[in-house]
């Protein structure tokens, strides 16, 4: 990945955690495309209030991007995706699934992997509330920790770099079967929000 597209953001979504990941981006000093299921026109008005370094574009614009965050309900996941030509992207899958029992036992970032093959997967973002997530990761002389987990270790290295950049403290929590049961709505970690202490000067 070269130093244009690590510094370049696609976002499939334009609701609370979409805008909570511009702000991310921004803070790491990334570009951003955002995109919705009712087209770049729509979203005239919210790529004007989130401000620089923001566009609009299609699904596939988006979809191009060598890093896509998905930020979308949960039940619009597998239509959001459907029909993109996924390759050597990374997916950072920060949805949510409410009712645990339609996953077989397994998680819903699996599901994600299964659905957007070969692209990697990289499950972040979804345990913190939008306005968490959104706001300066300083805190209490501390950095906010964000959990990741993912089966592929480059993929991850990337997305950790993009919350590091942004003030964030990363936290893996290994592959997505194991870390993302600790993550997904049910886990312990969901909803948990934890501030790692800065050593001093």
């Amino acid at each position: 990945m070269n130093d244009a597209d690590r510094n370049h953001l696609g976002i499939i979504g334009a609701g609370r955690i979409a805008h909570a990941m511009v702000r991310t981006a921004q803070r790491a000093g990334r570009t951003v495309v955002l995109a919705n299921s009712r087209g770049p026109d729509s979203l005239t008005s919210v790529v004007a209030e989130l401000g620089d370094g923001v566009s609009a574009g299609t699904v596939q614009q988006v979809a191009a991007a060598s890093i896509v965050v998905l930020a979308v309900p949960w039940a619009q996941v597998p239509e959001a995706v459907r029909g993109l030509d996924w390759r050597d992207q990374i997916v950072i899958d920060a949805t949510n699934d409410f009712d645990a029992s339609d996953l077989d036992g397994g998680t819903s970032s699996e599901v994600v992997a299964g659905l957007v093959a070969p692209a990697a997967v990289v499950k972040a973002a979804n345990t913190l509330t939008a306005a968490l997530l959104a706001s300066d990761p300083d805190e209490a002389g501390g950095k906010r920790v964000i959990f990741l987990s993912g089966d592929d270790a480059d993929a991850k290295a990337e997305v950790v770099a993009l919350f590091e950049a942004a003030g964030f403290s990363p936290l893996d929590l290994g592959g997505l079967s194991a870390g993302g049961r600790m993550q997904q709505v049910g886990g312990p970690l969901a909803g948990v929000n934890l501030i790692r202490l800065v050593d001093g000067p």
